[in-house]
């Protein structure tokens, strides 16, 4: 995909990842849509900031409607609440499945028909290690990841034959409000920016940035003992 040629629209683009991949699309060239719940908090220059809430339906048809001539779309936007699986909140629980799955999916099936009318794109879902491994202190949150992991796998077979790439990308922890309470080692989000910018320009399926990523993917041959040594 051509970058300085492409119109993007990135969620969750206020702060965090989303920021940074706003900025890295604008610094190449790149028509860059930066939407977020509160679009004022949005200090980019060079990017139009727009409204949207991709667990609200009419909000995520009013952001289609405005950026028609999407044909980047990069799924950002997110949350951790922290629950517990066995007696966490029932709404902590719902939420991170209706953000990053289901609103993920709707942000999708909104932007995915103006995408095609403009004769194809790319669509970016990011994802995180956690799609592939879970622990009991992120269970709902891995959880979510994993079901917007498999989303992003079947949508991408549909949306092939109709000229859009679905790419997923993968990262452990990153270096953003989000992870501010995690003590180990954390990416640069700029980092992270980079890399998937230069995968959707390589057409990349999978876009798998650091080697927490990488460590769990390569334990898959070995199963649960493998990735979760503690239960053997």
């Amino acid at each position: 995909m051509d970058i300085s040629a492409a119109t993007a629209l990135v969620t969750g683009a206020n702060r965090g990842l989303g920021r940074v991949l706003a900025q890295e699309l604008a610094a190449r060239g790149a028509t860059v849509y930066a939407a977020a719940r509160q679009p004022e908090s949005i200090d980019l220059p060079g990017v139009k900031a727009i409204r949207l809430d991709i667990t609200d339906p009419a909000s995520v048809a009013a952001a289609a409607e405005e950026a028609r001539d999407v044909n980047l779309l990069i799924n950002n936007a997110g949350t951790s609440t922290g629950a517990d699986l066995l007696t966490g909140s029932w709404d902590d629980i719902r939420l991170e499945m209706e953000t990053h799955y289901l609103g993920t999916l709707r942000v999708i099936r909104e932007f995915a028909p103006l995408i095609e009318a403009r004769g194809g794109g790319s669509i970016l879902n990011i994802l995180s290690a956690l799609s592939w491994i879970s622990y009991p202190t992120v269970g709902p949150y891995a959880a979510a990841k994993s079901a917007e992991w498999s989303m992003t796998n079947a949508v991408r077979q549909e949306l092939a034959p109709k000229g859009i790439r679905v790419a997923g990308l993968h990262v452990g922890y990153m270096d953003t409000d989000m992870a501010r309470h995690v003590r180990t080692p954390k990416s640069d989000p700029a980092d992270v920016a980079r890399a998937a910018v230069d995968g959707i320009a390589a057409d990349a399926y999978e876009i798998v940035v650091d080697d927490v990523s990488r460590k769990v993917q390569a334990g898959f041959p070995g199963g649960v003992a493998a990735l979760y040594p503690q239960l053997g």
